[in-house]
């Protein structure tokens, strides 16, 4: 889902060492109802549940789930643990991979191709091509993505805003206007998790609000020097640096729910974050429109940053393991689950005809504003999120923002030269 630390390094040496490690594998089990071993890092409020709630639909097929859960929002931990297995020759039957990684897990050799269970499911035609695109190696599906995350939202509760007699804010401006208001009337203004992943999220929201769809594009996408060094670069920084006067100081390590926490008890008003906060809202009762408000962060309306949580499966010796791996495979993408699980986790079904009747408000104008953005141009992958760029640029990217983030003397300038530097990461 989101991102932490950036554990992940080329894979060049993997299959070397694969090879002499294969020994170390597990011996095979029999065949009757075969663990399928399922390394996530589903461990908070809404994300919990989904992972339960997976785990019986699998069940009910007559397999077995074998839970392999590492906490740690971003997966970094998950994906340590991963690499670990797989050099030992002992992957587990499905992780929870997304983005460019699932492609350097297929240049590893070491996925199970899904594109039977695909194609009888029809998953062309059922999801965006921007998405199945990032689910296939060299044409085949071996990724089923769950759904699609809206990042760019900004997260407010109700009544502080009523308190300071508020609007949501629509531009940068209306923001800091607000985030006044609510300083002076004593309530933290912005809750945030002094982490890594959250000081990216957060700026990259600020860049698309800032800059438009065009010059992240430019920017993220292609990563083009003149861009990133720019003056529309230096004016997001600069946004992104006066967020920081409207935060706690409690907020070094904090980890994302416990930041949401702070906006559902009115300690704090304001959270940049992506629609995973509203499963916290929903585990604790909490409903939109009245208790909070979900809006796209200032000046990105229009404009739609996806993350897409994915399960891939990888090739294991334990015989009759692949039945329940392709089992699982299909009931990821199958009607009900993608209903249960987005109504549990914040987010908006992946498939394009699944409905929407029992979904909030939040996730209707996600919806809408998905399929509008796709149309206008204004879809775009989150980069902070492992959607986008190499591990190495984004921890790169990461480590710049976060220096610039606490840094007393930075000038947004020279972070904009170290985003431009950082791109050429290898």
């Amino acid at each position: 889902m989101h991102s932490t630390q950036n554990p992940r390094k080329p894979f060049a040496a993997l299959t070397v060492v694969a090879g002499a490690c294969a020994m170390l594998a597990a011996a095979p089990m029999k065949a009757h109802a075969a663990p399928v071993e399922v390394l996530h890092y589903w461990t908070s409020g809404g994300e919990a549940k989904s992972a339960q709630l997976l785990k019986q639909m699998l069940e009910q097929k007559g397999d077995t789930w074998v839970d392999f859960a590492i906490a740690g929002g971003g997966g970094g931990n998950a994906m340590t643990a991963l690499k670990t297995r797989v050099v030992a020759g002992n992957p587990p039957a499905a992780a929870q991979i997304k983005g460019p990684a699932i492609q350097e897990w297929g240049d590893e050799g070491v996925l199970l191709p899904i594109d039977d269970v695909a194609k009888a499911g029809n998953w062309d035609h059922l999801l965006p091509p921007e998405i199945a695109r990032i689910m296939k190696y060299k044409g085949q599906y071996v990724g089923a993505p769950v759904n699609v995350h809206r990042v760019n939202w900004l997260w407010i509760n109700a009544d502080a805003l009523k308190k300071v007699n508020a609007q949501p804010p629509q531009t940068w401006d209306d923001f800091f206007k607000v985030a006044d208001a609510l300083k002076k009337a004593g309530i933290t203004p912005v809750a945030i998790g002094g982490q890594p992943w959250q000081e990216a999220e957060t700026f990259e929201s600020v860049a698309l609000g800032v800059g438009g769809p065009d010059f992240y594009k430019k920017a993220f996408v292609q990563l083009d020097q003149a861009t990133l060094k720019g003056a529309t670069m230096v004016k997001a920084l600069e946004t992104f640096k006066r967020i920081r006067a409207y935060t706690d100081e409690g907020q070094v390590g904090r980890d994302w729910n416990m930041a949401t926490a702070m906006v559902i008890n009115g300690k704090a008003a304001m959270q940049f974050m992506g629609d995973w906060a509203k499963g916290e809202f929903t585990v604790a009762g909490k409903t939109p429109g009245k208790d909070y408000l979900c809006v796209a962060a200032p000046g990105s309306q229009k404009d739609f940053t996806f993350n897409v949580d994915s399960f891939v499966f990888f090739k294991v010796k334990t015989a009759g393991v692949e039945k329940g791996q392709k089992d699982m495979a299909g009931l990821l993408m199958s009607p009900a689950f993608q209903e249960a699980f987005n109504l549990n986790k914040g987010s908006i079904p992946v498939r394009q005809d699944v409905s929407l009747a029992k979904f909030d408000d939040c996730a209707k104008k996600s919806s809408a504003d998905f399929k509008a953005a796709g149309a206008s141009g204004g879809l775009v992958p989150s980069w902070a999120h492992d959607m986008l760029v190499s591990p190495a640029v984004e921890g790169a990217f990461y480590d710049v923002l976060g220096n610039y983030w606490t840094s007393k003397d930075e000038t947004a300038q020279q972070a904009a030269d170290k985003l431009a530097a950082a791109a050429k990461t290898n």
